[in-house]
Order: C-alpha cells, then structure tokens, then sequence
C-alpha cells in the first residue's frame, strides 16, 4: 500500500493561501523592478533588450514568471507550472550570440533568492506555517529549474539554426569550389588569382583560404551515421548522397592522423593536394577511388589516400578502353582454356616486371625454372615477335596489371 506524502502547503487554510496570493500578486510590479535592478547590478553586461512596445524583455520575464508561480499557489506547489516562452527567447537570444548558458543561469538563481526573499516576508505577515513556506521554497526552486529548461530549448534551438546555416554556407562556398570559379576569375580583381566573390563568401564563413587542398568522399556506413568529428576549418558537405569533405592543408603535420580518426568507421577516399582553385580535380580522383571501392577494387571501411591507390585509379576506371585492350592483346591465350591461360598470362606478368631470367620469375610465382622456360617458351610461340616490340610490351603489362588489380590474376 502506497502512502500519500503530507504535503504542508495544503494544510494551510485556502483564505490564508488566497490572502498570501493577492498580496504577492501586488507586489510583482515592484518587486519585478528591484530583481531586474539587482541583476543589472550583479551583471552590468547583460543586454537589455526591449520588446515591442519598448519594455525590457527580462522585465517581462520576470513579471510573467512571477505571476505564474503564484498563480499556481492555490492549486497546491507541486502542480506543474507554465513557464513563460520569453525565457525560450533568453535562451535563443544567448546562443545566437555566441555567450554560454552560465551566466543566464546564475542570474534566474539570483532572482530566484530575492524573490524568496519577499515571498517569506508576505508568508510572515500572514501567518503561514515555517514547514509550507519550505515546501513552497522547494516548489520555487523547482520552477527555477523549469525556466531553465526552456532557456535551454532556446539556447539549443538557436544553436541548431546557427549550424544548419553555417552548413549552407559551407555547401555554397564548397560547390563555388567544385564548379571552378578559379577558371572563370583569374583575371582582373581577383588578387592571387581567388575571385572576389569567392573570397567574400569564405571570409563571411571566416574560413581562411588555403594555398592547397584535398577533397574526400565518403560513403555512408548507415542513413542515421553520425557526421565524422572534423576540424573546424574543414568544409562538410553532409547533405549530398556522397557527403564531402574540403581539407586545407592537407599535408601540414598530423593533418592525415586527424582525419583517419575523424572518419573512423566511415568508408571514402581523399584525393590529392592541389592548388585551391583546383579543388574539382581532387574532388574527381576521390569519387573515382569511391566508385572502385563500391565495385570491390578498392578496400571499404577507410578514408583511402588516392596518391597511394595511382595504379588502381590509373588503369581501372577506363574499363571500356581497358578491357577493348584485354581483349586485342590477350586474344592469342584463348585457345589455351581458362587454367592454364591464367597460368600463362601470370608467367607474362611477371617476365614483363623483372624482364629477368627463368630463376627470377620463377622465385617470384613460386614454381620450379623448368616451369618457367617452359611456359615462356610457349609464350613466345603465342605471341612471336610481337613479344619484343616495347610498345606491345608496354600495352601487355597494363591490361596484366588491371586483371591482377580486379583480382584476376595472382
């Protein structure tokens, strides 16, 4: 069986409770002017700001909170109180300017105290209990901690619409980038060869301009997955279907490390370091390396550096030329069936990277030299002269090197 907690207040006569209401409710006005006084005394540098009729806004917050709170006193302290939306404003108003909820909190617990105050006076003067005025002290601070939840609100609403629009803006700066303004604005005033309207817009962003930079892309491990924890001089584009990332600098010291962390569980490539009117170019190289990584040529699960994928990047994306080429120069193996065709062509390979002797090759594919000489005197029968022209040889070990890069060959 579950007993009701005694509750003080409510043993108090309702005449007393109404007679203690009605003198607090004349006192609001007044006693609203001394805490905002006592505050602007405690705090002189926080802003007065008016409404619309001219009357300071913490004024009417503090009247409203006020006449709400006492308000509620004939239904008993531990009903919930309406807090008043103009703290949802202080809150708002203090994240929009860059300033921390401390300071706001530590001015509600000053009011607070000198309301009491008052409060406790009326509670004397009208003969109220000691034990209700504690629990009506504990229902006071109980609706201090209710303002302050809806300055919170405020402040992180605020706080969301500030770094939605500084995404927007770095959205626009970022597709200035990639759309090339650098080629269209190279000439007269542009100093350094950054267009103006390039340069206004990042200075608006306080975005310090960069000699170099690199451009990521990144794949989404999850819809819902978390934004990587970037610096805050990288641009974030999150919105794309691909989110990108514009990295200043991107070989200054421990620059590589941060970012690896940063992206920690997220799958992309970083292209490379270029010139910042250049940002496309390395934007390019990173959805390539991305688009191999979702074909499986490329390892997922890492944010790739493309500078050390250039084979893959070089010989995979082209796959028509490439595989056009596979087909012209490879075509003598296919008599040969699939098994042994590979064997041929992986014994090919290697001859063309060591252009060394039966013993190097075969250390290499780990068979006997008698192999070998074998094999590539079966070569030589498929290929005949063609084996010794540099440019034959040259377009050989490309499409080798791209079957090996598809996993094809060993």
């Amino acid at each position: 069986m579950v007993t009701a907690v005694r509750s003080a207040w409510r043993e108090v006569p309702p005449y007393q409770v109404r007679q203690f209401a009605a003198l607090a409710l004349e006192e609001v006005p007044t006693l609203a002017q001394d805490i905002l006084r006592e505050i602007r005394r405690a705090y002189p540098q926080l802003p007065l700001v008016p409404d619309e009729f001219g009357e300071p806004r913490a004024l009417v917050g503090i009247r409203q909170s006020l006449e709400h709170f006492v308000a509620h006193l004939t239904a008993g302290p531990d009903r919930p109180h309406v807090h008043p939306r103009v703290f949802q404003e202080f809150g708002r108003g203090e994240g929009l300017q860059g300033r921390s909820l401390d300071v706001l909190q530590a001015v509600y617990r000053l009011g607070v105290r000198l309301a009491w105050r008052r409060l406790a006076e009326i509670g004397q003067q009208v003969a109220i209990p000691a034990p209700a005025m504690y629990e009506l002290a504990e229902s006071g601070y109980e609706y201090l901690d209710g303002l302050v939840a809806e300055s919170v609100r405020g402040y992180a609403e605020a706080a969301a619409r500030q770094a939605g629009e500084r995404l927007r803006l770095q959205r626009r700066l970022m597709e200035q980038l990639f759309t090339g303004p650098g080629r269209r604005g190279r000439g007269a005033g542009a100093a350094d060869g950054v267009p103006p309207a390039l340069a206004e817009r990042a200075a608006g962003l306080g975005w310090a301009l960069p000699e170099r930079v690199a451009v990521a892309v990144l794949l989404r491990p999850a819809r819902e997955a978390v934004a990587p924890a970037v610096a805050p001089d990288v641009l974030l584009d999150m919105e794309s279907e691909r989110p990108r990332m514009v990295v200043p600098e991107p070989d200054a010291p421990g620059r590589r490390e941060l970012l690896a962390r940063a992206a920690a569980g997220w799958s992309g490539a970083i292209g490379p370091a270029v010139p910042l009117l250049d940002a496309a170019k390395s934007l390019r190289w990173a959805g390539a390396a991305v688009d191999l990584t979702e074909r499986g040529l490329l390892p997922a699960g890492e944010l790739l550096q493309c500078t050390e994928h250039t084979e893959a990047l070089v010989l995979l994306p082209p796959a028509e030329l490439i595989e056009d080429l596979t087909r012209r120069r490879l075509a003598p193996l296919d008599g040969c069936g699939p098994a042994h065709g590979r064997r041929l062509a992986e014994t090919l390979l290697a001859w063309l990277e060591t252009r060394g002797g039966a013993p190097e090759v075969a250390a290499r594919l780990g068979v006997h030299p008698q192999t070998v000489r074998y094999r590539l005197r079966q070569i030589r029968e498929l290929w005949g002269t063609e084996i010794d022209d540099p440019d034959r040889r040259f377009e050989l070990e490309l499409v080798l090197r791209a079957r090996r890069l598809r996993g094809e060959l060993s």
